[in-house]
């Protein structure tokens, strides 16, 4: 009897541990040599755990494992796990709140130096300092003409902040503000340090107002300068022709340093330079001169001379024929003008 056959005889026997335990046939040694090489394909490793699932497994016919190959058909090499591709962030990406931020603080800065360079530019420029030639002394009998004309360069109205370029500095013409406070401004003193811009006194001329002006590096910026100037516009006497109290278009008082004497008085196209402050001399000009050569006028203004001035400022009125309006020929109380005329 072979060996197969006497393995299955004790098998079947009535008093086999096998049988019993099982009531099945106990597995021969080829199946269980199956059983085996089954477990250790199917978890890697021989085991107890590999044996008892190729015992359990030990009547079913298994197709013989192949090893995995290739297409070329060399044996396979494990399955090598890929690294997913990461996607760089870009610089915009990396540095965006950075770049916000800086971007932020540009424009911020920008804007300031246009506001300081806006708020520190002049609001007027000047092409020459303007300096008359002197005229010849007066004939016999004749009495000289205070001030000298200058050249007209209109009355054009401008934007506010508009930088105006005058020709001729101080300028007794001109461009010019048209706004409550800013042109006309208020006929007052103003210090070293306050802003009096010609943009804005030049409308004061064209209502017949006078200006005085001052240098800033002269006498009238000192402090006996200014307490010289307080007392003129304190006492300073009505307009010539429409009797207006002081401060109502003139006098205006200001430091102006483009011009090439210490002092200066002006009326509508017309300056009288100073190199002091000659306090005769001013109200002599404003009464043959003020509130007649503006081309805004808000009264009739007196006669004018018999002899025109010539543009260099020699030719004299006769002296009965000043244009000085004597207390006789001011307006009376009924027919004056008012004192408070609108700007225009």
């Amino acid at each position: 009897m072979s060996k197969e056959s006497r393995q299955r005889a004790r098998t079947n026997e009535p008093g086999s541990r096998a049988g019993a335990n099982t009531g099945r046939p106990s597995p021969s040694a080829d199946d269980a040599t199956d059983a085996t090489e089954h477990g250790a394909t199917d978890h890697g490793a021989p085991g107890p755990t590999g044996a008892a699932s190729g015992a359990s497994d030990a009547g079913r016919s298994r197709p013989p494992t192949r090893a995995s190959t290739s297409p070329t058909g060399t044996p396979r090499v494990g399955r090598r796990s890929r690294q997913r591709a990461t996607v760089k962030p870009s610089f915009l990406e990396r540095y965006r709140t950075l770049l916000i931020a800086g971007a932020a603080v540009a424009v911020v800065a920008i804007v300031g130096v246009g506001l300081f360079s806006a708020a520190s530019t002049p609001a007027y420029a000047c092409s020459n300092i303007w300096e008359p030639t002197p005229t010849s002394a007066p004939g016999a009998g004749t009495s000289p003409q205070p001030g000298y004309p200058q050249p007209d360069s209109g009355n054009t109205h401008v934007a506010i902040g508009a930088q105006v370029t005058y020709t001729y500095c101080p300028p007794a013409t001109g461009r010019h503000y048209q706004a409550q406070g800013a042109g006309p401004i208020a006929a007052r003193l103003y210090g070293p340090d306050d802003t009096a811009a010609p943009t804005g006194w030049i409308h004061n001329m064209e209502h017949g107002g006078i200006v005085i002006l001052y240098r800033g590096d002269g006498e009238g910026a000192t402090a006996a300068g200014q307490a010289a100037l307080r007392a003129l516009f304190d006492s300073y006497p009505p307009s010539p022709v429409c009797r207006l109290a002081p401060g109502t278009n003139g006098p205006v008082i200001a430091r102006f340093d483009q011009m090439a004497t210490p002092f200066a008085a002006l009326v509508w196209g017309r300056v009288l330079p100073l190199q002091t402050l000659d306090t005769a001399a001013i109200l002599e000009f404003d009464a043959t001169y003020g509130e007649v050569t503006n081309p805004e006028q808000f009264c009739e203004p007196s006669p004018a001379p018999t002899t025109s001035p010539s543009a260099a400022g020699s030719a004299s009125p006769s002296a009965s024929a000043s244009a000085v309006p004597s207390a006789s020929a001011a307006p009376s109380a009924s027919t004056a003008p008012s004192a408070s005329p609108s700007p225009s």
